[in-house]
This record gives structure tokens, sequence and C-alpha cells, in this order.
């Protein structure tokens, strides 16, 4: 299984913190589309990160890894 985590208005979209699914063998980018398509969220522009590591599009996911979805900041 897999904790996935939500944050800033993912978070309120989702209407929680984090998820717990089996996504191990998918890849980010087959993540971000199942995301999508359950929670009507726009993924295209959030960093991924794995057990705490920024991770590409392209990385597989492994039993047990924790994946926190990220929205762009800006500030000043």
């Amino acid at each position: 299984m897999n904790k996935i985590m939500f944050f800033a208005h993912l978070r309120d979209r989702v209407g929680e913190e984090s998820v717990t699914k089996d996504v191990s063998g998918k890849t980010i980018s087959e993540l971000k589309q199942m995301l999508e398509e359950n929670y009507g969220l726009k993924l295209d522009s959030v960093m991924a990160a794995v057990n705490e590591e920024f991770a590409s599009d392209d990385e597989v996911i492994q039993d047990g890894d924790t994946i926190a979805f990220i929205p762009p900041v800006s500030g000043g």
C-alpha cells in the first residue's frame, strides 16, 4: 500500500490530507492521471515527491512508498 499526500489547494479539493491506495508498479504520471480522473485535480504543473525526494513523472512507485503532491508556490 502507498500513502498519497496532498498539500495546499489539492488537499482542499480532495477533502483529505492523505489517502491510502495500492499504486505500486505505476509511474508518477500514471498516478497523476488516476488522481485527475478520481478527484478532478489538475496536476500538470504539480511537483511530486517519493519518500521526501522530488521525483520525475517516469519514476516507478514501489510498495510502501509515500508520494506527495506539491503545487507551485509564489510569494515575495
